[in-house]
């Protein structure tokens, strides 16, 4: 595996990084465990939080250069690079903040005698993180698992190193002690030995089905604690009562965000046919629209995909999808530009016979969906092996509430595309993975709830 920055707007390698020894591995393993038992000696929370304080502090002040290594490397567009650094710099602030409250013990109510719980960390934890958010995605699971006591070993995407890289330098110069976050260029099976190591205690992943089982089965060998987030083919259901002003402004973004490359990205558009020739014009305005080019250039509003893999994989895709009967609406068709750029597309009369019925796109392309009644609705959106997010539009927030209960999914929005703030737990069901992110939840998914009791003599 080569771990290679190539920048997917001008296809040319910026850097290339050498993997890592098994000594190097074995080192860093050492260096972590000795700090997660320090850790556990002097329970330094309040450092940490200094610490966590410190790194918002210089995400902020180098967001345009953190912006463009991730913008030269993914594809990102300059400004979607700049909010993601913002919002990871948000996560410092709500973790210092909140530490002690997500930390502090519960006391159990019980007549027997005086009972407690207290929240411990456990141990190692190794990270394997995708390439779509080369920022977030690490912060998301470090953050909080650096303020309980965690140290973390990241495995990064092999084509995002510099970004992996360059959050990690941050967290040294955050003053963090070696062995808190560790990016190493790591093969599949070092990752294994990793997972397999006594001083590890659990592993978080977000990335493919695939990629998940694979990491599940070697953690679930071990006995070790796992977390996973897998994609998505997310729903997004107008209503009969919905506000179209509304869904105009926030469909065609709900798909085309980071080129379409979004885990929670609403793919699945599901309208009641009174509206269904309305919605896909609609669509097709705003996608031919799109203006691509360079991701630096502040004017661009569609991306390159990540990769020529990517580009090759997602056109595969649709023409599986048009071979087994669905019709192309708009695009489809081959941009003549350099870079890895991919025409916005929309779909239609997908049949759950189709192959792509129950494929996640990670692009812009869209399905849309034609459904007699709500409660068809409903079902379509269930009709899914993925349960990530789900998107429902409505005037009135209790018929979308009840709604929302209905579909079988870890997260629900409503009259917005999806969002992640640190205050909101991330995660899904079925084939989209297990576990939770961010909030307290984060806190909570590799603590030891330990519980302390005496009985009343």
């Amino acid at each position: 595996m080569a771990y290679q920055s190539i920048n997917p707007f001008t296809n040319q390698v910026e850097k290339t990084f050498e993997n890592t020894t098994d000594e190097e591995l074995e080192q860093t393993l050492t260096t972590a465990h000795q700090l997660y038992l320090d850790w556990q000696k002097y329970n330094d929370l309040e450092e940490r939080k200094r610490q966590i304080l410190k790194l918002g502090q210089i995400l902020r002040e180098r967001r345009v250069e953190y912006a463009t290594v991730m913008s030269k490397e993914m594809g990102k567009l300059i400004s979607e690079a700049k909010g993601e650094v913002d919002l990871c710099a948000s996560f410092c602030d709500y973790y210092a903040a909140h530490a002690d409250e997500f930390i502090q013990p519960k006391i159990i109510a019980t007549t027997s005698g005086r009972a407690k719980v207290l929240k411990q960390s456990l141990g190692i934890l190794v990270a394997v993180e995708p390439w779509n958010f080369p920022f977030y995605q690490i912060a998301r699971v470090f953050i909080p698992n650096f303020i309980v006591g965690n140290p973390m070993i990241l495995k990064d995407a092999s084509n995002c190193p510099a970004s992996a890289q360059a959050f990690a330098d941050a967290v040294k110069e955050a003053g963090a002690p070696a062995g808190s976050l560790t990016n190493l260029f790591l093969s599949y099976d070092q990752v294994n030995k990793a997972i397999a190591d006594k001083r590890v205690a659990g592993v978080c992943l977000t990335g493919s089905e695939r990629g998940g089982a694979t990491v599940a089965k070697e953690a679930g060998a071990n006995l070790k604690k796992s977390t996973l987030e897998l994609g998505g083919n997310d729903a997004f259901i107008i209503l009969d009562d919905a506000d179209w002003d509304l869904v105009e402004k926030v469909a065609p973004a709900a798909r085309l965000y980071n080129a379409g490359q979004v885990c929670t990205s609403s793919k699945r558009f599901i309208v009641l046919e009174k509206d269904y020739d309305r919605f896909l014009k609609m669509m097709k305005d705003a996608f031919s629209k799109v203006k691509m080019g360079d991701p630096l250039d502040p004017l661009i509003t569609l991306a390159p995909l990540s990769s020529k893999k990517a580009k090759e994989k997602l056109q595969k895709q649709v023409d599986t999808a048009v071979e087994n009967g669905a019709k192309v609406y708009y695009g489809n068709k081959l941009v003549d530009m350099e870079g890895q750029f991919f025409m916005p597309t929309i779909l239609t009369d997908i049949t759950p016979d189709n192959p792509i019925f129950d494929t996640e796109m990670f692009g812009p392309v869209a399905s849309v969906y034609k459904v007699s009644s709500e409660e068809e609705a409903i079902e379509l959106a269930n009709n899914s092996s993925y349960g990530l997010g789900n998107t429902i539009f409505s005037n009135d927030s209790e018929h979308a509430e009840r709604v929302a209960a209905k579909i079988e999914t870890g997260m629900s929005w409503i009259n917005s595309g999806w969002a992640s703030l640190p205050e909101l737990p991330f995660g899904g069901v079925k084939n989209s993975g297990y576990g939770r992110e961010l909030s307290s939840y984060g806190i909570d998914e590799f603590t030891n709830k330990h519980l302390i009791y005496e009985a009343r003599q």
